[in-house]
Formats: structure tokens, sequence, C-alpha cells
């Protein structure tokens, strides 16, 4: 006989854990932005501060997570992760020039990269604004590196197709903005 007691504490207990997944997803989310924020206002300090933060909230949401294996697919799950990669790819970017690997899904690592070069754009817009051309050339380079490797992937998700399409569109107003600071003379 079907045991209905049963079926319906599991169902309550995933989604007690998936409550709990939902706002620790929103802690991180919010982090993330806040991380990306300090990052455009060259407060590099602030940054590093909320970097170990965020951190701090992506095991906790890793830990949540793991109370079933379908959690990694929730959307705010997803969401918070590839924010997550998104801020510290940027974070890193900035301080060191360089893009470390993170401990996440394909997936979302890859949802995540392929927004950042969104957040480039910006700092290369305020780069240029300060007479940095050179800055400005490597963001240029960085994108164009990030969207030749995403080109020798065979994407079936939509959302990831999307995505890589805008890396497209971002790296074209890099060489837009470039072209224009070469006609300036800068």
């Amino acid at each position: 006989m079907v045991n209905f007691s049963k079926l319906q504490q599991e169902f309550h207990a995933y989604d007690e854990e998936r409550e709990k997944l939902i706002k620790k997803s929103r802690d991180v989310l919010k982090l993330s932005k806040q991380v990306i924020y300090a990052v455009h206002r060259d407060e590099m300090k602030a940054a590093a501060e909320l970097v170990k933060e965020i951190e701090k909230g992506k095991k906790e949401l890793e830990r949540i997570a793991t109370h079933d294996a379908k959690m990694t697919y929730e959307g705010s799950y997803k969401i918070a992760i590839q924010e997550y990669v998104e801020a510290i790819l940027y974070y890193e970017f900035v301080k060191s020039g360089k893009l470390p690997e993170l401990k996440v899904l394909a997936e979302h690592f890859i949802l995540g990269l392929a927004d950042l070069p969104g957040e480039l754009n910006r700092r290369a817009v305020f780069l240029a604004g300060k007479g940095d051309v050179e800055s400005v050339k490597k963001i240029r380079d960085e994108v164009d590196a990030i969207y030749g490797e995403l080109l020798k992937f065979d994407f079936r998700d939509n959302e990831i197709r999307r995505k890589v399409d805008a890396v497209k569109y971002e790296l074209r107003k890099l060489e837009d903005l470039v072209l224009d600071l070469k006609l300036k003379g800068r």
C-alpha cells in the first residue's frame, strides 16, 4: 500500500529546504551586486570584504543545495550562482587582470562568464573617460578572447546561446569605443 504520509513528509522536507535555498540565494545575489558596484566605484578594499561575505554565502547555499540534487537546478540557485560567478570574475579581472576558475557547475560558470562583458564594457567606458586607452584595449582583448572561446562550444541551451550572442554585441561596442578613441587621437 502507498505510504502517502511518507510522500507528504518528503515533499514538505524538500519545500522547507527550498525556502531556505531561495532566501540564501537572495543574499548571494545582493552581495554579487554590491561587489560589482564597489568595483565600479574603484572601492577595491570594500569589494574585498564583500567577496569574503559572498564566499561564505555561497558555501551556505551549496550546503543547503546538498539536500537534494534537484536544488542545483532551482531557478533561484542558478541565478545566484551565475551572479556570483560574474561578480568574482569581475573583481578578479580588475584586481589582477586574470579570470580565475571557480568551483561551480560548468553551465552556471558559462552563464556568469557570458554576463561579465557587460560589466567590463561599463568599466571600459569609465576608463575611456579618464583617458586610460591601454586599459580599454585590454578589456576589449579580454572580451574578444572570451567570445572566441565561447564560440568553440556547441550550446544547445537557448539561455546560454542568447547570452553568448550578447557577448558579441558587447565586443562590438568595445571595438567601436577603441576605434573612437583612436580617431580622437588618444
